[in-house]
Order: C-alpha cells, then structure tokens, then sequence
C-alpha cells in the first residue's frame, strides 16, 4: 500500500509544475502617449537621433581643475555613497524574490518530557513519566500558477533597476551642481577682481576731485558723491568676497569633504566645444535617469497590482515532514522509528475582512499614482530641455550687446572725466557713467556665467552626465 502513495505523492509536485505556465497576471507595456513630438518647444524640431546626451563629461568639460573636481565628488559625495547602499539593498530584495520558486527546508530536534497524572492509563507503562526524541524534517512548496510569485520577482526587479537608474540622476545632478558652482565661483572670481580694479581707480579719482574742489572748478558735494562711490565699491568687494566663500563651502560639501578654498583657473580659459544636438524627445526615455527611474517605478507599481490581484485566487501547497522519533533516545536513528507525512493543500479565500480586496485597491492606486509620476516626470524633463535652450538663446544674443554697452559707457566715463579736469562737464555726469560703467561690467561677467550654465542646464536636462 505505501508504494502507490509514495508514486501519488510525486506525481502532485509534477501535476503542478505543469499548471506553472497558468499564469493571469498581465504583461507590462509602456504607455503610448507619455512623449509628444512637440515635447521640446523649439521652432527646429529635432530630428537626428544623435544627442550631447551621450558625451561623457570628460569631453565636454576641458578644464582639467574642473574634471578633478568631478572625479572626487564622484567618489566621495554623500549622496552618491547612500544611492550605492540603495542599490545594495534592492540587489538583496531582487535575490530574495528569485530564490521564492524554491521549496523551503528546515530541520529540528526536539526532547519532551511529561509527568504523567496517576490515574492516566499511560502512567502504568511509563512509570509516571514519559520522555520523547524527536528529529525532523520539513519541506513546503507552493505553486505559482497564477504568477504571484513571477509577478513580485519582476516587481523587486523593477524596483533595483529603479536603485540604479536613481544613482546614475544623483551622478548627473552631482556633474551638473558641480560644474554651475566651479563657472559661479570664477564669475565671482572676475567681478570681485573687477571691482577692486573701481575701488583702487576711485580712490584716484576722489584725489583728483579733492584737488578740482581746492582750484574752485567742483564744491564739496562732488567730492562727497566720489566718497559714496567708493564707499558703495567697498561695500560690493564685501558682499562678492562673503559670496565665494559661501559657495566654496557648499562647493566642499558636494565633494564631501570639510569646508576649504577651492582650487579654480579663470572665467576667461572656459570653453565647451560641442554643438548643442538634442535628439528626438523619445530619447529622453532612455538618456535621463530620473525619467527612467520613474518607468521603473511604474513597473515595479504593475507587477505589484498583479501579485493583489493573485490573492484572489487559491494557493497550491505541498508540505511533507519526516524524521525519527522514539522514547529511547539509543533506538532513535532506526528503521523502525522512521515516519512521515506528505500533505497538499488548496486554500481559496472566502471571508477575510476585506484585507485582499483593499490590497488591490490600494495597488491599484498606486499603480495609477506611478503612471502620473511618470508622467510629470517626462514633463519635467521638457520643460528642462525647453527653458535651457531659451537661457542658452537669450545670453548668447545678449552677449553681443552687452559688450556694446560697456564699451559705449567705458567711453562715456573717459570723455566726461576728461570734460571735467577741463572744466566742460559737471560731475554728476562723471559720476553716473563710472557707475554706469560699473554695472554694465558686472553684468557682462553674469551673461558670460549664464551662457555656460545653460549649457550644462541642457546638458543635464538630455540626460547626459552619467556615463
């Protein structure tokens, strides 16, 4: 009689394996209208797929202080460090899913003593007490037939390669932040040598007014106004000079690392040689991690609605135990103490509170919560693009008149300062073209600083910067 039994009780793990392919969850598939052509807003739409995306930072950046910098933020910056432990983490989450099609296995060994009451009719053969050794083994396996299993693995898969898309937009970001600071800092770098440059020339002039007042040609109100001009000027070299420092702290931050000066080169030595391609807008799907993180989001969010949905349906398990047990611990490992038990269960869910119901709802929402994240996030990435493209466009042709304007207030502050030591000019015209001249210089420094961080903008916005 044991024989067949044994035969029946093979054949189920293989009955159900056969069943294995049954599956009801429902295969991902990205949605259709998440990228519009018209996504970048530009009147030359784009159609070469080559994008500046896909130049590694090494060529786009040239100077080689600014490399070194990325290098060690890309080694020691805190954020990067965490998204690696992330990344960790999810790898484990993704082995333990993979390893849920195996059946589980443990053993056991157990002693149990009873003190047996007198009038129990198993005192008189024990004595008053009974002792039992007992070794086991136990084996459980379910059945994934309607791909609850599958389903989480491909979710836990989902949610690692979102761990490593999520690290490749933290080194895009880290590229970007670093690269805006370092063209910040010698922005600063310019104005501040520049306003020194005004405070040493105004510290002349007030000599010269001083001397113009003594020969009766200015009063003393034109010797106070070129006092509060230099004043204001040495006010500017303060508030430039705090400003550095502040930024070479959060610049030291980033490369995680205590606050300290930060080794720059020149605002003038700065060049990006590449032509500004952007690629079709569906490349955004594959070049910008953070787009690409939120579809693995999506992902991870679907298959999950597939594990709910599994719920419903019954669970297919085959448990077995078998070991040795006896009351004499020396007849323990025998034949005759040999047992075992092979159990299949089916478990259909009737009545539960409605725990499997508001599993699937919530996974539902959540589901749909991930698609708009996704969504805004393909967005994002446009608007991104668009506002780079128009910040690159506005500097590059304000540039050309804002040199005009220095030069034409450079020559003004000449003539006038000419007009007045002759005695043609008042000196409240001398005064409002050096600041006039002043500003205009200031500004010139600030539209050469935008005009590279648009680059980086667009660069950052493609995508680029993780590779």
């Amino acid at each position: 009689m044991r024989r067949p039994n044994i035969y029946k009780f093979i054949l189920v793990p293989a009955v159900l394996l056969s069943l294995h392919s049954c599956f009801v969850a429902k295969e991902y598939s990205r949605p259709e209208e998440i990228v519009e052509s018209e996504a970048y807003r530009t009147d030359n739409l784009p159609t070469d797929t080559l994008s500046m995306a896909r130049i590694s930072w090494r060529e786009l950046f040239t100077d080689p202080v600014l490399t070194n910098h990325i290098d060690r933020a890309l080694e020691n910056n805190i954020d990067i460090r965490i998204a690696l432990q992330q990344i960790e983490a999810a790898g484990a989450y993704l082995k333990q899913a993979k390893a849920a099609y195996l059946p589980t296995f443990g053993i056991s060994a157990q002693v149990t003593h009873q003190e047996l009451a007198e009038s129990s009719p198993m005192s008189a053969f024990t004595n008053g007490s009974m002792t039992q050794y007992d070794a086991t083994a136990n084996l459980s396996w379910e059945a994934d037939i309607w791909g609850r299993i599958k389903s989480n693995q491909r979710a836990q898969s989902a949610a690692y390669l979102q761990t490593v898309a999520a690290h490749q937009a933290v080194k895009t970001r880290l590229v970007a932040n670093i690269a805006n600071l370092y063209y910040q800092l010698l922005a600063l770098d310019e104005q501040l040598e520049v306003t020194r440059e005004t405070v040493a020339n105004r510290m002349n002039s007030l000599e010269t007014i001083k001397a113009l007042k003594e020969a009766g040609n200015v009063t003393e109100v034109g010797v106070q106004q070129t006092e509060a001009q230099l004043y204001r000027a040495q006010a500017v070299v303060i508030d430039l000079e705090n400003q550095i420092r502040l930024l070479e702290n959060t610049f030291s931050i980033l490369l995680g690392e205590a606050p300290h000066p930060i080794e720059r080169t020149a605002l003038d030595r700065q060049e990006l040689n590449t032509s500004l391609q952007l690629g079709v807008p569906v490349q955004l799907l594959r070049n910008r991690p953070d787009v690409i993180a939120a579809e693995y989001n999506l992902m991870n969010a679907f298959q999950l609605k597939n594990v709910a949905k599994s719920n419903f349906y019954p669970a297919l398990r085959l448990t077995a135990n078998g070991g040795f047990q006896s009351l004499d611990l020396a007849d323990l490992i025998d034949t005759n103490s040999l047992f075992a038990s092979v159990v299949g269960s089916l478990t259909q869910p009737i009545f539960n509170r409605r725990q499997i119901r508001t599993q699937y709802e919530v996974a539902q929402a959540q589901q749909e919560i991930a698609y708009l994240e996704f969504r805004r996030a393909v967005l994002d990435a446009s608007r991104e693009v668009s506002d780079a493209l128009y910040n690159y466009a506005a500097a590059d042709r304000k540039l050309e008149i804002k040199e005009n304007e220095f030069e034409a207030y450079e020559l003004a502050t000449s003539y006038s300062e000419e007009l007045l030591n002759n005695g043609f000019a008042n000196y409240l015209e001398v005064l409002t073209a050096r600041e006039n001249a002043l500003n205009s210089q200031l500004e010139l420094v600030n539209i050469r600083y935008d005009e590279l961080s648009s680059i980086v903008d667009l660069y950052q916005a493609l995508g680029g910067g993780w590779q």
